[in-house]
């Protein structure tokens, strides 16, 4: 009742702001205006009024970005349902901070009516299953990045089924995806060998086979997450460094049958790597120990 009375009050004074709701909807405040608005204050302004929350509910229609986050951690499965209920037309979408509740009762609509998305975040929604790979590959052709980390779900069967639809892909998380071995991740590469960017970190599955696997096909691979695979050794790594020309960075920390030997060849290309080289591994030790780093002639 009382933004009733302010509209009118400034329709009776000639008040501006009364005429923002006048100005085309489609055509300038969505694209112009209300992209520029942080999601939580555009979800804020639904309060305000209900042409208000009509006008929001048409830029939500016809956003094509989605970042949860942005929401807070709280925010309620009623209102993330409401906000994407019309949306046909998202590319990217991340929901790693609905993971406490979030289910394929909710997502799989979204999947199932969004044919167009090319990126996908779902870190951590470990109430979702294989279902929801399987609706990506069929619904999402086009798919380029997707973060499966820390879905134990996740499984060689629907990995297959997502690697068969999505070629496109160039960015895929898996870490800690435990339930995928060698062979999952061979026909993963055969499939999409246009992976730039690849996690297969915290999986003992993971073995010396799959990484010069991912090395032959993944050529324009350019960064490499393979920590805590236990069973990896200096021969996957030599082949990274063969073949994977374009690599910027590698992290390799806890595996610890890789040494120093094989790792100085990518070093020597300038590739980013996680784990120090054990000179300098000795020289912070050291600060620890005595509060300073002596001076030390590296030539020697």
């Amino acid at each position: 009742a009382e933004v009733e009375e302010e509209e009118e009050e400034g329709e009776c004074h000639g008040d501006s702001r009364c005429q923002l709701l006048e100005l085309p909807w489609e055509d300038v405040l969505v694209p112009h205006v209300l992209c520029h608005l942080p999601l939580c204050q555009l979800v804020s302004l639904q309060r305000v009024s209900k042409p208000f929350r009509n006008l929001i509910q048409v830029y939500l229609t016809n956003c094509h970005s989605l970042d949860t986050s942005q929401l807070g951690a709280a925010i309620p499965k009623s209102a993330f349902c409401r906000i994407l209920r019309d949306n046909s037309v998202l590319h990217h979408l991340v929901v790693h901070s609905c993971s406490d509740w979030l289910t394929d009762l909710e997502l799989l609509p979204v999947i199932g009516q969004n044919h167009h998305l090319e990126k996908v975040d779902v870190t951590g929604c470990r109430g979702l299953s294989r279902r929801t790979l399987v609706a990506l590959s069929l619904s999402c052709p086009n798919l380029q990045q997707l973060s499966l980390r820390q879905c134990d779900w996740v499984d060689s069967l629907s990995l297959r089924s997502l690697a068969d639809r999505c070629s496109r892909l160039v960015s895929i998380d898996l870490t800690a995806c435990k339930q995928l071995n060698d062979e999952a991740v061979c026909y993963l590469v055969r499939k999409c060998p246009k992976i730039r960017s690849l996690s297969l970190a915290v999986n003992a599955n993971i073995s010396d086979g799959s990484v010069q696997e991912v090395a032959k096909l993944c050529t324009e691979l350019e960064h490499l997450d393979l920590t805590g695979c236990l069973r990896l050794r200096n021969e996957s790594i030599r082949t990274v460094a063969e073949y994977c020309t374009k690599l910027s960075s590698l992290k390799v920390n806890h595996c610890h049958n890789i040494t120093e030997g094989c790792l100085e060849v990518l070093r020597k290309k300038g590739v980013d790597i996680d784990v120090e080289p054990p000179l300098q591994r000795a020289l912070v030790l050291l600060q620890d120990v005595v509060g300073f780093a002596p001076y030390i002639n590296l030539q020697i």
